[in-house]
């Protein structure tokens, strides 16, 4: 979407959703895409699409649809938040790291004991 800083917190649901149908209907237009064309590739009736962009009620899933329609399914990116590893996660990844490293080899005996050097006294 356009980067118009709006600032969504103060808007009624109402104006969230006509907001939202501009922005559609902004995104459509510098597709050079009728309506008709992208209810053609969305499944929708073009009244569906009508409505959208009106700031009507539609279904997610009429969203979705619009959204690929017109090439933005992007726009869904910011939705997925990956998670943030919790510090006992980070523990136990740590502990199975340690636990994966191998250990140096360290002087190997033989179990013969070598003899002592002569005393020179």
């Amino acid at each position: 979407m356009s980067t118009n800083n709006i600032n969504w917190k103060i808007l009624k649901d109402e104006m969230i959703l006509e907001q939202l149908g501009k922005e559609l209907r902004r995104m459509r237009l510098e597709r050079n895409l009728s309506q008709a064309k992208v209810a053609e590739r969305a499944g929708l009736d073009r009244t569906t699409v009508v409505k959208l962009e009106a700031g009507r009620a539609a279904t997610l899933l009429t969203v979705v649809q619009v959204l690929r329609a017109i090439g933005k399914l992007e726009l869904l990116d910011a939705f997925h938040e990956v998670p943030q590893p919790t510090p006992y996660m980070l523990v136990e990844a740590q502990a199975e790291y340690l636990k994966k490293q191998r250990k140096r080899a360290g002087p190997q005996s033989s179990g013969i004991v070598p003899p002592k050097p002569k005393s020179t006294w």
